[in-house]
């Protein structure tokens, strides 16, 4: 105690020196956060670098061409009209020139074989001096190709522009879109834009644009929520200065180490904020109290009691909260990682500084205690009278209440396996331009994105064979019949369109090696942007076009071709790749269930222990933690109801929301604890504990409840769940820790 109020002495004697270092330091966040806070949801945030299928991806990238490509659609009104066509042409000039562009595509370079003299030559698949009528019929020969050109009634042109691999244009990546556009609105117009680099910079946009309103708005809500929390309008200043200073600070350490926002890491801010705010109104209710009832302490005792009675509880609540977001650093996800280790140094400064503003502004404070009340109140609400009502009712129906939340509980368990794990990529997405783009040109041509299938000989042997030639041929035929795939291309597509014009080429008479000779000299040139075979003839390619999906429904493609290869290949003699980011992406499902199991059974055996060593009684534990899992357990329940999955938002939630809900329950344990050197039933005990500290519960969750809230207003679908189901978890902690908790304390207890 005297050891306590040293230290209070001497922080109040050296105030000011305090007060001007946390503003130097404010100053130097506030420097580095204007400069260099920056937004990234480049793949490296999502994935290890040294992750197998990351670096499998890159490589693909090397050697087969990026999948970071822009589909352009232009609304004309003759897709095969000369002028149409002429624009086509200028267009491919200015956006080659671009030094990030490897290649464009279109139907103003497309071209197509023609047997002559023995060899394949390649001629322009678009000739202004062939009819309408027969460019129409020779359209209609490659129709995988020429439907991602020109829509079907031929009022859409197709353009599409190939990116360098991922690594090189990751740092420009937010300027490429802009130059690209402004390439494009020379020639056009009107146009529809979409694409994985446009999908990537409308999310930067909208990550930067929400962290700005969570941000304003939270402290609009917590302002608002203080004026009819607090005891007196005076603590107003230290409770907003207690959630400012911290998140600034935060922000410059994050700033100065060269770490972005991303779309998890931008709800940070409110995290902290309400967190923040919800242990300054726990300090600032329990020195209020203590100054009503001991009104001949001077400033410094009274500060010191405050400290004391508040800080076990206020370290305990820091602890859990601590250990469910470090949990999330087991996860195979850096932005997990990231928003882990963050958040955690921002809990540890939120709780470090809260005392130091408290103690600061209490010492500059003058307050009659008696008279001080809220600036504003619901006269209608009595706080003391539903204290009062809980109090009777957790008394004389506790075992109904025990045996109506434990049938809750145990709901929740079944629950829990019927929620599922699912990203769907359009849900990353705020509604605007992008994402309506993103629709109106995967409406005509049912794909935006593209992976590479690579088919090889194991034993080097050509893949241009006639066994292998019909094992391809039934592979693509498989692939043309699946609902999710569109348009696959290869050198079947080659094959099947000279069979019909030179018969000749593929009869049974015909050798293998001119068969060889014949597809094997097809130009990669002037196919590029379809990598048909490798160099050595070993590796025959497919590129299939997909719409944006869930992860779920990659998992199912992906599953499928792996199918159609098993039923047309020998695994002995040829051997399956598939490549692209669709790839990467569908993993997300089995990185989300790792960060849930690893991330909550630590969280979990973590927070066992420090209640454990903060109770000190085994059963008391028990019985405490029981009702932390009710709210986890609800949550289930409502993810299942309203369908809503585990994805990269909510696959943090369950770590996070078992700290947060401990929080309330180690407020109310700790006064309950403390009383037991006083006599009386564990009924009388915590009936003290509730009056005690029911209004500092009530205040807390408000502010947590109306955080998360403001989350839950974003206009990212993904983003907006996670905060509607951390809202509604923290809303069922506060009503098991004034029902369910104090029920099994008075039953049980003994």
């Amino acid at each position: 105690m005297k050891q306590l109020e040293r230290i209070i002495t001497i922080i109040i004697k050296f105030r000011i020196t305090v007060i001007a270092i946390l503003m130097v330091l404010m100053a130097i966040s506030g420097y580095f956060t204007l400069k260099y806070l920056r937004v990234d949801n480049s793949l490296s945030i999502w994935f290890l670098e040294d992750d197998p299928s990351y670096k499998a991806y890159i490589d693909f990238q090397e050697d087969f061409g990026s999948d970071e490509i822009f589909v352009a659609m232009f609304p004309v009104e003759n897709a095969i009209g000369e002028e149409e066509l002429s624009q086509l042409t200028i267009l491919h000039k200015d956006i080659n020139a671009l030094p990030f562009v490897k290649t464009s595509f279109s139907l103003a370079t497309a071209k197509y074989p023609i047997y002559n003299n023995n060899k394949i030559i390649f001629d322009d698949l678009y000739n202004s001096k062939r009819s309408e009528k027969g460019l129409k019929n020779l359209f209609s020969k490659l129709p995988s190709i020429t439907s991602q050109l020109v829509s079907n009634d031929y009022k859409n042109q197709f353009f599409y522009i190939q990116l360098n691999p991922t690594p090189t244009i990751e740092e420009k990546r937010k300027d490429i879109a802009n130059e690209v556009r402004s390439v494009i609105e020379k020639q056009y117009s009107n146009y529809y834009l979409t694409g994985p680099p446009i999908l990537n910079e409308a999310y930067s946009k909208g990550i930067y644009k929400e962290s700005l309103t969570f941000g304003v708005l939270t402290v609009l809500v917590i302002t608002i929520m203080l004026l009819f929390l607090l005891p007196s309008k005076r603590y107003l200043i230290i409770s907003l200065l207690s959630v400012a200073v911290p998140v600034s600070l935060l922000f410059g350490i994050m700033t100065s180490l060269g770490f972005a926002l991303n779309m998890i890491s931008m709800l940070i801010p409110t995290i902290l904020m309400v967190y923040s705010v919800s242990d300054a109104v726990h300090i600032i209710n329990i020195y209020h109290k203590e100054g009503l009832i001991n009104k001949s302490l001077s400033k410094i005792e009274l500060l010191t009691i405050a400290v004391r009675k508040s800080f076990t509880p206020c370290f305990y609540t820091t602890l859990t909260t601590f250990v469910g977001y470090f949990a999330l650093y087991l996860s195979p996800l850096p932005a997990f990682k990231n928003m882990g280790v963050f958040t955690c140094i921002g809990l540890v400064l939120s709780f470090t500084l809260v005392y130091v503003i408290t103690i600061i502004g209490f010492s500059f404070m003058t307050l009659n205690f008696e008279k001080a009340k809220p600036i504003l109140s619901l006269k209608t609400y009595s706080q003391t009278r539903f204290i009062n009502w809980l109090n009777v009712v957790t008394s004389r129906f506790k075992t109904r209440i025990i045996i109506g939340f434990t049938l809750v509980l145990l709901l929740g368990m079944y629950a829990v396996f019927q929620v599922k794990i699912d990203t769907v990529s359009l849900d990353l997405l705020a509604e605007g331009k992008a994402k309506q783009d993103l629709r109106i040109v995967e409406n005509l041509l049912n794909g935006s994105s593209r992976i590479q299938i690579n088919i090889s000989s194991v034993t080097n042997e050509t893949i241009l064979n006639r066994d292998a030639i019909k094992r391809l041929e039934d592979f693509q035929n498989k692939l043309e019949n699946n609902p999710l795939i569109s348009y696959p291309v290869s050198v079947v597509n080659i094959k099947q369109f000279l069979e019909k014009r030179s018969p000749v080429l593929f009869q049974s008479n015909v050798s293998e090696e001119a068969i060889k000779q014949t597809l094997g000299s097809v130009d990669a040139e002037d196919n590029s942007f379809f990598k048909l075979f490798s160099k050595d003839l070993n590796t025959a390619g497919f590129t299939l076009s997909l719409k944006e999906m869930k992860t779920s429904e990659l998992e199912q493609v992906l599953e499928d071709i792996e199918v159609a290869f098993q039923s047309s290949f020998n695994n002995e003699d040829y051997k399956l790749k598939i490549n692209g980011f669709a790839v990467v992406f569908a993993q997300l499902n089995n990185f989300i269930l790792e960060t849930q199991f690893k991330s909550f059974f630590a969280a979990f055996f973590v927070a066992f222990l420090c209640l454990l060593i903060f109770i000190r009684s085994l059963k008391t534990t028990i019985l405490v933690l029981i009702p932390n899992l009710l709210p986890l357990a609800v949550l289930a329940i409502v993810m299942s109801i309203l369908d809503i999955p585990l994805d990269v938002s909510t696959a943090m939630i369950t770590p996070i929301m078992l700290g947060i809900a401990m929080d309330d329950t180690i407020h109310l344990v700790y006064k309950y604890r403390k009383s037991k050197t006083v006599k009386g039933s564990p009924e009388k005990r915590m009936n003290d504990a509730m009056n005690y500290t029911g209004s500092a519960l009530f205040s807390t969750t408000i502010a947590l409840v109306g955080g998360f809230l403001i989350i839950a207003s974003s206009a990212t679908p993904s983003v907006r769940d996670f905060g509607l189901l951390c809202a509604v978890t923290v809303a069922i902690a506060l009503i098991t820790d004034i029902f369910y908790l104090p029920a099994l304390l008075k039953k049980l207890d003994k």
